[in-house]
């Protein structure tokens, strides 16, 4: 018993060496051939007083000189996934990873007396929109938001077209109940013949998904296991959220250990997501139909987290200066780091 706990202990003290080993919480700098950083580049981890509260990003770019994007996340920050899976936006924008309001480096800007509502983050979203024209001297900008954030995104260009120069939806919302529906019909049709899988199917087919009520905390827990078991998760090859997700944030050198803490607190206490009840309720498609600026939708083939074809279906529906919707055939829900050559591939022939 004695040896049991000992080597437990080493376990744990081993671990956290680890973990504070990879916590400098500094962005690293892009170097040129002679190892020196990068003229003209930037790669800084930073915070700005807005709304009264102090809500936290990273910009990253390779010239300033390149037009400035925003990115949106969804049910939580993202931009640690860059270390395994680059996208190569910094090559062509100046980007901001913003981390929202009660996410990430921004979770301490809660409110004590009330929930974050939609109409919050899109004032953020505003006020960063215009931090960023401001310091980089660029009238509008580019916005792209992924998953969750697509919501917001949505409802952001909606009210303040004159900011941006384009929107890129990724893994794009359109009406989220539904799209939850036609995930777990998905995965109760794979798993019915699946032996190594009947717990989770006998758990799903006690808690049926419907439109008509709230999703069943039952699906919630067993939601995000059986989409990447299945490929049509976070990644199409991503198939566990432990090793996938959270581990590659534990390890994220330019997370403090406090930014790591507050990435999960986080994330436990919004679920999946801080706005879930507004943006599962509502169904872009009947509500947001016409816009001032050029859409683009990046939609991975094989994606259930926001459905492929509710995102197609609202995109037939949408009256825009310009528009494009992008299949990306090897991606479920982030093409942007599934495929990102592709992706950066579209960017330039067909949005910029």
């Amino acid at each position: 018993m004695v040896m049991i706990i000992l080597v437990v202990l080493f376990l744990l003290l081993t671990g956290l060496i680890v973990l504070q080993m990879n916590s400098n919480g500094k962005p690293k700098p892009y170097l040129g051939e002679d190892e020196k950083v990068l003229p003209n580049s930037i790669s800084e981890k930073g915070f700005v007083d807005i709304n009264g509260g102090r809500l936290g990003f990273f910009i990253k770019g390779k010239n300033l000189k390149n037009p400035v994007l925003l990115y949106l996340h969804g049910g939580m920050p993202d931009y640690f996934l860059t270390k395994k899976y680059p996208t190569g936006l910094d090559d062509i924008f100046t980007v901001m990873w913003f981390e929202q309001r009660g996410a990430g480096l921004s979770y301490a800007a809660r409110y004590k007396d009330r929930e974050i509502n939609i109409d919050d983050l899109i004032s953020d979203t505003k006020e960063i929109t215009n931090y960023l024209s401001d310091r980089f001297a660029q009238n509008k900008i580019y916005l792209m938001a992924h998953s969750g954030g697509s919501y917001l995104g949505i409802k952001t260009i909606t009210k303040y077209p004159e900011l941006y120069a384009a929107y890129i939806g990724v893994g794009q919302i359109s009406f989220q109940k539904l799209s939850e529906q036609k995930a777990y019909d998905y995965i109760i049709e794979q798993y019915k013949n699946n032996p190594k899988r009947r717990k989770v199917f006998e758990i799903l087919v006690r808690n049926p998904v419907t439109v008509a009520e709230p999703l069943p905390l039952a699906y919630t827990r067993v939601r995000d296991y059986a989409m990447h078991d299945l490929g049509i998760g976070t990644m199409h090859n991503m198939k566990d959220v432990a090793t996938g997700i959270f581990i590659p944030s534990l390890l994220f050198k330019e997370y403090s250990l406090k930014d790591k803490i507050d990435l999960w607190i986080g994330k436990a206490s919004s679920g999946i997501s801080i706005i879930w009840n507004e943006m599962s309720a509502h169904d872009l498609s009947e509500e947001n139909m016409s816009f001032e600026i050029p859409v683009y939708f990046f939609q991975g083939k094989y994606d259930y987290t926001c459905s492929y074809e509710l995102a197609k279906s609202y995109f037939d529906k949408i009256d825009a200066p310009k528009k494009g919707f992008y299949t990306f055939i090897n991606s479920a829900h982030s093409p942007i780091f599934e495929e990102p050559s592709e992706c950066i591939r579209v960017i330039k022939e067909n949005i910029f």
